[in-house]
């Protein structure tokens, strides 16, 4: 009756992991002898793990990604111009803890989208606020956001995200309005948080995408100012994918 008592008051204070480990712990403080302090410690531990396990569930939920990466699984070992030492240094996350931002180039298909979504759910993992974003679902958002009177609030979500994730920049062009809202937003990041982008278009070839040689400028000396730039080469994964009968994951 009391251990039935003591586990509805845990319920009530919404103490899930200590409810959830409760009878296991019960268990082994009786077969091995624990005191009050070793019993104490084990629940205390199992309802930290449970909340930091939580919390990291809900800021990979909210980060939106668009597949599950990790590390693991990065291919270092075809011509990709990716070594799997620059992987571990980059999965220290250091570019967040300094801040710097990070560009990823290469043609389509060579994983540049998985190796961006895999240092965001490490971010995540690590504390980190992230957020993966499309550039032209960020167009329309901005848009869409304007004509309902919400635009102040997804620009502040997206200029204090710890780690913003901006995907493949230059499929199309730019217009004038959201380069001003890009330029913006790199503006009020730079050097307080992190933005990785994506992007098949050579630095040099933006000019394409961005029309402007002014904003362009500025843009890219807010991006590329300390950034740490990746450049993958090799074949198409996409590709080794369905030769692989989908084994692949990039």
């Amino acid at each position: 009756m009391m251990i039935e008592q003591t586990r509805q008051m845990i319920a009530n204070l919404r103490l899930n992991g200590i409810l959830e480990s409760l009878e296991l712990r019960l268990a082994e403080a009786t077969s091995q002898g624990w005191g009050h302090s070793d019993f104490l410690a084990a629940i205390i531990t199992d309802e930290k793990t449970f909340r930091d396990s939580a919390h990291i569930k809900r800021r990979i939920k909210s980060a939106r990604f668009r597949t599950d990466a990790c590390a693991e699984k990065i291919d270092t070992t075809s011509k990709r111009n990716l070594s799997a030492a620059q992987v571990r240094d980059l999965m220290e996350l250091n570019f967040l803890k300094e801040p710097r931002n990070v560009l990823i180039q290469g043609p389509t298909g060579v994983g540049k989208t998985y190796l961006a979504t895999a240092l965001g759910n490490q971010a995540c993992r690590r504390g980190y606020n992230t957020l993966f974003i499309g550039i032209h679902e960020l167009i329309e958002k901005l848009e869409i956001a304007r004509t309902e009177g919400s635009y102040l609030r997804l620009r502040d979500r997206l200029i204090k995200t710890d780690c913003l994730i901006l995907d493949d920049l230059g499929i199309k062009k730019i217009s004038a309005s959201v380069v001003q809202d890009l330029y913006d937003l790199l503006e009020e990041r730079f050097a307080t948080r992190s933005t990785i982008i994506t992007s098949q278009i050579p630095l040099e070839n933006w000019k394409e995408v961005i029309e402007d040689p002014v904003a362009l400028e500025a843009i890219l000396d807010r991006l590329i100012h300390g950034a740490v730039r990746l450049k993958l080469e090799g074949d198409s994964m996409r590709k080794k994918r369905i030769q692989n009968k989908g084994v692949d994951t990039h």
